[in-house]
């Protein structure tokens, strides 16, 4: 059976030994999804090299949440930047329900785009 998915779109994000790839995908059924994947290289004392790779697939369905999520997480880290302060996990647990601005310098980043072809 032949993979009847689809590559739509692709972004290499090269951070020193880490590459980022953000890849666009249609389903069998022609809906969008996006995979992110870290990709590390490891040097090995025989002078081999090899690639750690982990990925994460976000759904249609998924997307608000998970912008949602990355725009909060992404405030907060601006916050605790210019505040200088260093809070522990213990003392801010996680908030499902909060909703910070995007942090000033990012954009807003809109999925709309990615509904049925």
């Amino acid at each position: 059976m032949q993979d009847e998915r689809e590559d739509v779109y692709s972004k290499v994000v090269r951070a020193g030994k880490r590459t980022y790839f953000f890849d666009i995908r249609s389903t069998r059924g022609n809906d969008l999804f996006l995979t992110i994947t870290e990709s590390k290289k490891r040097s090995h004392e025989d002078g081999g090299v090899s690639y750690e790779k982990h990925k994460i697939f976000l759904y249609k369905e998924d997307f608000d949440k998970f912008v949602d999520g990355l725009h909060h997480t992404l405030g907060e880290l601006d916050r605790i930047r210019s505040s200088g302060e260093r809070p522990s996990a213990k003392d801010n647990p996680a908030d499902p329900d909060s909703h910070a601005p995007p942090p000033s310098g990012f954009s807003d980043i809109d999925f709309d785009d990615l509904g049925n072809p």
